[in-house]
């Protein structure tokens, strides 16, 4: 079963930016192991702010070390290009078919505004498996965890 890890980045990344994290999660990904074992990894940029790493378990799984390895790895790329990926208080959600981004604190307020509502597209980033990413991770507001933060 494939193991997901979404970071969401706090900004755009540049055209430059991309190509060379790219380079960079796709040099990760090749050296990524487990206990001396070699995962099956791999990661990608979606819409330009969400880098994806996967590893398929069915041979190797990812051990706490290996996870620690790749959470370093995210923070170095924050470093490096001043990007903060562990901001899980700022939500995306899509409005007129663009990525928006709001603090948790702001989200009842769109939500009263009628900016959001019950049928807006959110970006469950705490899926973990495959199938969860391809059936959860993008999922009307009323179906979601971010839910909780609005209030009437």
């Amino acid at each position: 079963m494939p193991n997901i890890w979404i970071y969401q980045s706090s900004r755009d990344f540049t055209v430059l930016e991309k190509k060379e994290i790219s380079e960079k999660i796709d040099q990760f990904t090749l050296q990524w192991v487990s206990h001396n074992q070699a995962l099956k990894a791999s990661g990608h940029i979606l819409y330009n702010r969400f880098i994806i790493l996967q590893v398929n378990s069915t041979s190797t799984s990812a051990s706490g070390c290996s996870i620690d390895s790749s959470v370093k790895f995210i923070q170095e790329l924050g470093q490096t290009y001043h990007i903060d990926f562990f901001d899980r208080l700022t939500f995306a959600y899509l409005k007129n078919d663009q990525i928006q981004f709001a603090h948790k604190n702001d989200f009842s307020k769109l939500y009263n505004e009628g900016v959001i509502n019950d049928h807006t597209i959110v970006f469950n980033n705490l899926v973990n498996t495959q199938s969860e990413f391809e059936n959860q991770w993008k999922i009307p507001l009323k179906e979601s965890w971010h839910k909780k933060f609005i209030s009437n």
